[in-house]
């Protein structure tokens, strides 16, 4: 029997790799390069710029602002689903010409943004920051509606592993990468600081062309679905039929509102004490360059074995199962802070081996939460007319947890110290536990097929 069930193992072991080796699901994997590229220069990479220039900590902050197309997203994404790009849609289809259009938009605004100066224009860099953000987030809406319109039932799960495993490369190519190119420029080969980082920014813009040619290397979707008719008054009426078909068509179904709230609560655990694990690791006694190169290092592997894993294990068991596994591993993670919290009072040194252990723990469990759950809300798109506002509504309420619910945790950790603070932060999973029994009570995954 055992030599039976060996071979049977092996096959399925071997099916799950191959899944992987799929065109559409490598499709996906180099668009989600192409995705988490921009992040980072609107962002972390451009304020270290903005530092370097000599510009005041008061106007950096401002600079938060900058990401707000990206919590705004779904308020455009009816116009993906309702119109067509001019000519692109012609020559490519509706969704891979708006790819295109997003990604040659990403690349005018990178280059814009390029030749800013900092020191002497803070607001035009503001706006080119902000320009970049917008073509980002526009990229976003684009590439998930392709992917959840493009992958069968079976590839859902494999093409999100590789989609979040590749966009963290894209991250690091934009932050590490980036500043090492910059680097290279100005030691290297003599450029002064503003010519540096100006190469640095435009060696960024061509890395976009991968995600041009991943397009045009593309199959349209065969889900894409018909245009919306039109009704009177044009274009305009098209964009508020599509917008509001897909809000309507969401709040009718069964349970609505706590489904909604559940998308928001699901990754609150996660993001309260992901707020809080850098200044936690400073008060550890660590420098800013021993986290860094930790998180990069251990922190990196680990989130992209977590997000293979977190496929995986989509792949082999129904959504519920995997929904509460990956809830239940994001509380436990939070729990080995509070461990390093507690034996960091009985030592005088920081504990790396300790800090590498929490690090991977977190990284690990939040990839597999993190492919789960987006396999989840792609499995509520289910209309092609509406997958791109449904999909950017969606993410818009995951990211009110970490953007808006998470903001009074460093308060809680004034008070509470971080012991108690990292276990009270496992316990705010317990909304969305009790959330995710109520739906499966109600038989709302089953209409999901999971």
């Amino acid at each position: 029997m055992a030599s039976l069930e060996a071979p049977a193992s092996k096959s399925r072991f071997a099916e799950s790799l191959a899944v992987y080796l799929k065109p559409r699901v490598l499709i996906v994997l180099f668009l989600g390069f192409s995705s988490g590229l921009p992040l980072a220069l609107s962002g972390s990479t451009l304020l270290v710029w903005m530092r370097e220039s000599g510009v005041d900590l008061g106007t950096i902050g401002l600079f938060a602002l900058v990401g707000t197309p990206y919590t705004v997203k779904f308020l455009w994404a009816p116009v993906v689903d309702a119109l067509d790009v001019p000519l692109l849609a012609r020559l490519l289809g509706r969704r891979r010409g708006w790819l295109v259009f997003a990604q040659l938009l990403l690349i005018a605004a990178i280059v814009f943004l390029a030749f800013c100066n900092p020191a002497a224009a803070p607001g035009l860099v503001a706006f080119g920051a902000l320009l970049v953000a917008t073509a980002s987030a526009t990229q976003d809406i684009v590439i998930d509606a392709f992917r959840i319109d493009t992958l069968d039932e079976s590839e859902q799960a494999a093409g999100m592993a590789a989609y979040v495993a590749a966009y963290r490369i894209g991250m690091l190519a934009s932050t590490v990468g980036a500043l090492y190119v910059v680097t290279g420029f100005e030691s290297g080969l003599g450029f002064d600081k503003q010519a540096a980082w100006t190469a640095g920014y435009l060696a960024m813009a061509l890395l976009v062309v991968i995600g041009i040619v991943t397009t045009l290397l593309a199959t349209n979707p065969e889900k894409t679905g018909g245009k919306i008719d039109d009704p009177e008054g044009g274009r305009l009426a098209r964009v508020w039929q599509a917008a509001m078909g897909a809000f309507a068509e969401f709040l009718s179904r069964d349970s609505a509102i706590a489904i909604l709230l559940f998308v928001v609560l699901y990754k609150f655990c996660d993001a309260f004490a992901g707020t809080m694990t850098a200044p936690f690791v400073i008060d550890l006694g660590f420098t800013r360059t021993d986290y860094a190169n930790i998180v990069k290092g251990a922190g990196l592997a680990a989130t992209l074995v977590g997000g293979f894993a977190g496929g995986a294990v989509a792949r082999a068991l129904p959504l519920t199962t995997c929904l509460w596994l990956g809830a239940i591993l994001q509380a436990l993670s939070n729990l080995v802070f509070a461990w390093l919290a507690l034996i960091d009072t009985s030592t005088t040194t920081p504990n790396t081996w300790g800090l590498v252990a929490v690090i991977i723990a977190e990284n690990f469990t939040g990839a597999i939460g993190t492919v789960i759950f987006v396999a989840y809300i792609s499995a509520l798109c289910k209309n092609p007319l509406h997958t791109a506002t449904q999909f950017a509504l969606l993410t818009a309420l995951a990211a009110v947890g970490r953007t808006y619910l998470s903001s009074g945790a460093g308060f809680v950790a004034q008070d509470t110290g971080w012991p108690l603070f990292f276990i009270l932060s496992a316990l705010v999973a317990i909304p969305s536990l009790l959330l995710l029994a109520w739906l499966q009570g109600r038989g709302h995954f089953k209409t999901l097929g999971a």
